[in-house]
């Protein structure tokens, strides 16, 4: 057989009309003849499963309550009999609670037209429980119009398990209706029970009490005997020794002497305390023999089940072999077209997962794409899929023309940043050194000031600037090679903050950070502490400290801010982990991207939590490949540590280590000399070679300028650390300040 013509929508209706019918007619006659028997088995076999032992428990507990209901009903005046009745109560509202929360949406749609019916009036009976409750506990109503109440109520529980019950095998379906009849067997001798107990708790029985006792006797018999018959012998046996035992034998010698006796004599030939322990046995055997019957019977249900399973794989099988000739007959059909799709679909896959992300990656790490190289033009058919093909070519290398221009516009906006950063930092290179030059000029000491807080806000300036070339994913130009104490790294830090002076840095271990990532570090501790100060109130502290762990060092900067929400706070610890390339429109977490860059870039692990203090603490852990030991002098701040946990406070001063290489001023050290009260003052050509302070000789030949000697750097700190201090210390004192406590250090008095 062979089908003209290359639509596509022609395929499709000839390769399924075929196995559409002939798999249609097939399952339809196998359902019709399988389907119903298979869904009654399921049911018969899901029913006490899901329904018959929830509802079981809840009939049981209906049954202790109708008990109790009648006794409060016959002796109201007991307070005891109040309270069991109540605990009784409920009891049956957690049965029932039970019981209509395992009857849900899939169990009533399995349930045929009658059973549905049967059971809406059980829920319906249920639902009049509160109030019969509230009629027998104001003695509304008398004793037997409450026992008829509750048996209102049990009742359709029964109908609704016999309707469940009905089978088309019938051998299965005489012996599920049998338990459903011992079932009601049970509630006769339950109903004998309360009727009997009410007459012992009022000291009288009526006839009418008596008639319905004696009803209920015979009844529990009939049932019995019309119901054993039914099953096997094998449960026939059980019953019948049961009832021959001693417990049942006492319950029918108690039932006969009541009978005998009379309305009159009943309650006074026996006590309530004989019957308890007569019939309670009885129904509680009576439960449980019921309760293994029907697993007894779900055991006999399965070889039946099997035989409708039997069934169903016969009816399976000739579907398959429907199935097999329907494709044979479709393959012909199906078998270009599935090629065609086939290999549509593979370049559509080669196309989205491996060559549209690799020239993405290649855009992303900056190097050129060829478009046409890349998405090359096809010749593809005049048909369907040929039209589908072509559209995905043209879908593909729009996308990579897309993504070349975007990449392109990124590497211009980037060079355009890093162009502006490096000029700043030029500008900000010659800034510093001209202030250097001032400073070591000036003796007034208000244009001192002034001129350390223009040297701060241009140290700020830089670091801004630094942070362009970040985001365009250059290095910066500031770099060291030997390594640099960690505390001055951190002081350094500090120093690029503007509120550097609410900053407290506890002493650190005498560890020294490789130069190469001296500049990250800084730079990053820097962004930390801007924000640590910014999101915090201005009359609070930032706090500096760190320890040693297993994997390198933490240092943490704890504020106490508002803090940060558990979205924000996850969302911000993702960036820091895995910083995403970064995109102009997020301009409002521009510090949180450089510090996720420059942590990547250094191995450095950056996260954020809650604060002890009620901000938000930020845990850097430095790696060991990062750290050394600190040189043996250790720095200026070292030296002068007496022991014992410091908190220093560094001034706003920018941090010159020793090895910088990038272009900045060659600042000699800055000499001053400070008494212990008063301004620091300025020896004039102090920090000059002694060649330098006299005057050279007119005849003497020019000679080479002798080069300074090598400063230290921590030196040339620790003195500016000192002229600071000095006329901050000046100035309190001038304004008549009654602080104990110079601003700028802290009460442990070490100075700092």
């Amino acid at each position: 057989m062979r089908f003209r013509g290359k639509s596509i929508r022609r395929k499709i209706v000839a390769l399924l009309l075929v196995p559409l019918v002939s798999l249609t007619g097939l399952w339809v006659f196998a359902t019709v003849i399988t389907g119903n028997e298979a869904v009654q088995l399921m049911e018969a076999a899901d029913v006490m499963r899901t329904v018959g032992y929830p509802a079981g428990d809840m009939i049981r507990t209906l049954q202790k309550e109708r008990r109790q209901t009648l006794v409060h009903l016959a002796d109201p005046g007991r307070a005891d009999v109040l309270d069991e009745l109540r605990a009784e109560q409920r009891a049956t509202d957690k049965a029932v609670a039970a019981f209509r929360a395992g009857i849900h949406g899939d169990v009533r749609e399995d349930m045929s037209a009658t059973a549905a019916r049967r059971f809406g009036i059980l829920e319906k009976s249920l639902d009049g429980l509160p109030g019969l409750r509230r009629k027998a506990e104001d003695a509304d109503l008398t004793r037997y119009a409450a026992f008829q109440a509750y048996n209102d109520i049990i009742e359709p529980y029964y109908d609704f398990l016999g309707s469940l019950a009905a089978l088309q095998d019938a051998e299965t379906d005489r012996q599920s209706r049998a338990m459903v009849g011992l079932g009601r067997a049970r509630e006769a001798v339950a109903r004998e029970d309360a009727l009997l107990a009410a007459a012992l708790a009022a000291g009288s029985m009526s006839r009418q009490d008596l008639r319905a006792f004696s009803d209920h006797i015979a009844e529990r018999r009939t049932l019995y005997n019309t119901h054993l018959a039914v099953l096997p012998v094998a449960e026939q046996k059980t019953y019948e020794d049961y009832w021959r035992g001693t417990n049942a034998e006492a319950l029918r010698a108690t039932e006969d002497t009541v009978v005998l006796a009379g309305s009159a004599r009943a309650p006074h030939t026996i006590d309530a305390r004989r019957w308890q322990s007569t019939v309670t046995p009885v129904l509680d055997d009576l439960g449980r023999m019921s309760t293994e019957a029907i697993d007894r019977f779900s055991a006999r249900v399965r070889p039946v089940a099997l035989g409708v399973i039997t069934k169903a794989v016969v009816a399976g099988i000739l579907g398959l072999i429907a199935f097999v000739c329907t494709v044979v007959i479709s393959f012909r059909v199906g078998r270009g077209l599935v090629k065609d799709l086939h290999r549509l679909r593979k370049e559509a896959h080669e196309a989205s997962g491996v060559r549209l992300p690799a020239v993405m990656r290649r855009l992303a790490a900056g190097e050129r794409v060829d478009v046409e190289a890349e998405v090359p033009r096809i010749a593809r058919g005049t048909d369907e899929l040929g039209q589908v093909g072509q559209a995905l070519d043209t879908l593909q290398r729009a996308a990579v023309e897309a993504a070349v221009k975007q990449a392109d516009l990124r590497r211009g906006v980037s060079d355009v940043f890093v162009n502006l950063a490096r000029r700043n930092q030029i500008l900000l290179h010659r800034q510093l050194t001209l202030l250097d030059a001032m400073e070591r000029r000036t003796e007034d000491t208000d244009h001192l000031a002034d001129l350390f807080r223009l040297d701060h806000l241009t140290t700020r300036m830089r670091r801004h600037a630094e942070g362009l070339v970040i985001l365009s994913g250059a290095a910066p130009s500031r770099q060291w090679r030997k390594p640099v104490p960690l505390m001055d790294v951190v002081r350094a830090a500090v120093g690029e903050v503007e509120a550097y002076e609410r900053i407290e840095v506890r002493r650190l271990p005498r560890l020294a950070l490789d130069g190469p990532a001296v500049a990250d570090l800084t730079h990053l501790l820097a962004e930390l502490l801007e924000n640590a100060t910014v999101f915090a109130p201005p009359h609070t502290a930032v706090h500096v400290l760190g320890e040693r762990v297993p994997n390198g060092f933490a240092l943490e900067i704890h504020d106490r801010g508002l803090g940060m929400g558990a979205d924000a706070l996850l969302e911000a610890n993702l960036r820091l982990a895995d910083p995403v390339e970064f995109e102009l429109s997020d301009t409002d977490r521009l510090g949180l991207f450089v510090v996720g860059r420059l942590a990547r870039r250094q191995g450095v692990r950056v996260s954020l939590q809650p604060s002890p203090y009620g901000g938000t603490t930020a845990v850097v852990l430095i790696p060991s490949a990062l750290l050394s030991e600190s040189a043996p002098g250790g720095t200026r701040a070292d030296r002068e540590d007496t022991g014992g946990r410091h908190v220093v406070r560094t001034p706003a001063r920018r941090a010159v280590f020793p090895e910088e290489t990038h272009q900045q001023a060659a600042d000699g050290p800055h000499d001053e000399r400070t008494p212990t009260g008063g301004l620091p003052r300025r020896v004039r050509q102090a920090s000059l070679a002694p060649q330098l302070r006299e005057p050279a000789p007119a005849e003497a030949p020019r000679t080479p300028p002798v080069p300074e000697p090598d400063r230290d750097a921590e030196e040339v700190r620790a003195r500016m650390a000192a002229l600071q201090r000095g006329w901050q210390r000046a100035r309190e004192d001038n304004e008549m300040t009654t602080s104990t406590t110079a601003p700028g250090t802290t009460t442990e008095g070490d100075g700092r």
